[in-house]
C-alpha cells in the first residue's frame, strides 16, 4: 500500500502539469516598446488631426512652456520607471513614487517663481478661466486612457505584489503623459493656470487609475 504512494504522486503531479505552458520570458525592451507606440501614435494623431497650437513655434522660446512640458515629462518619466519596475515581484514602486511627489514640488516652486518674476496684473478668477481650466482637464485625461491602457495590459502580463503601489505608479505615468502630450494643444502657459487645473487633472486621472488598476494585478 505504502509503495503505492510514490506512484499516486507522479501521476498527481503529471495531471496538474499536463495543462500547463511555457511562459513567455519577460522583456523590458519590450515593455518599453510597447508604451513609446502608443505615445508616438498619440503624438502623431495630434499632429494628423491639426490639434496642434498654431503658435506653437512663437511659444517655444518663452520659459514658461518649457517649464510646463518639462514637468510633465520629468513626472511621466519617474512614473514610467517605477511602474515598469514594480511589475518586477521583487521591487516595490514607494520609492519611486515619492520621487514622483518630490518632482511635482520642485514643479511648483519653480513655477511660483515664474509667476513671481513675469506678474501678469490679470485678477485671479481671470487668470484661472475655470471653464477652460475644466475642459483641459478633460482632455488630459482623454488622452492619458490609450497610455493607462497599455500600462494595464503589461501590468496584468507581469506579478507586481505591491498592488495598489504599481496601480498609483500606473496612473501617474498615465496621468502626467496625458497632460504631456497635451501641452502641444493647450494655449495656457500661465504657470497659476498650469499649476491648478493640470495638476488636479493629473490628480484625478492618478487616483482613478489607482483604484481601477489594481484589481488588475494578478497577485
Amino acid at each position: 500500500m505504502a509503495s503505492d504512494l510514490p506512484m499516486a504522486s507522479d501521476r498527481l503531479v503529471e495531471t496538474l502539469s499536463a495543462s500547463l505552458r511555457p511562459i513567455r520570458r519577460r522583456s523590458v525592451a519590450r515593455d518599453v516598446g510597447i508604451l513609446a507606440a502608443i505615445g508616438v501614435a498619440e503624438i502623431a494623431l495630434l499632429l494628423l488631426t491639426g490639434r496642434m497650437r498654431p503658435d506653437l513655434m512663437r511659444v517655444m522660446m518663452l520659459p514658461f512652456f518649457w517649464w510646463k512640458l518639462g514637468t510633465m515629462a520629468a513626472v511621466a518619466a519617474i512614473g514610467f520607471v517605477t511602474a515598469l519596475r514594480s511589475f518586477d515581484p521583487t521591487h516595490s514602486p514607494r520609492p519611486g513614487l515619492r520621487y514622483s511627489g518630490v518632482a511635482i514640488g520642485v514643479a511648483l516652486a519653480i513655477g511660483w517663481l515664474l509667476d513671481a518674476t513675469h506678474r501678469s496684473g490679470q485678477p485671479l478668477i481671470a487668470r484661472l478661466q475655470w471653464h477652460n481650466g475644466i475642459a483641459c482637464m478633460i482632455a488630459m485625461g482623454l488622452l492619458s486612457l490609450p497610455m493607462i491602457a497599455g500600462l494595464a495590459w503589461l501590468m496584468r502580463r507581469n506579478a507586481p505584489t505591491d498592488r495598489s503601489g504599481t496601480a498609483l505608479a500606473a496612473g501617474v505615468a498615465g496621468a502626467a503623459w496625458g497632460a504631456f502630450a497635451f501641452t502641444f494643444a493647450c494655449p495656457h502657459d500661465d504657470p497659476l493656470y498650469v499649476a491648478i487645473w493640470y495638476f488636479a487633472g493629473c490628480a484625478v486621472v492618478a487616483v482613478g487609475g489607482r483604484w481601477l488598476l489594481a484589481p488588475v494585478a494578478r497577485w
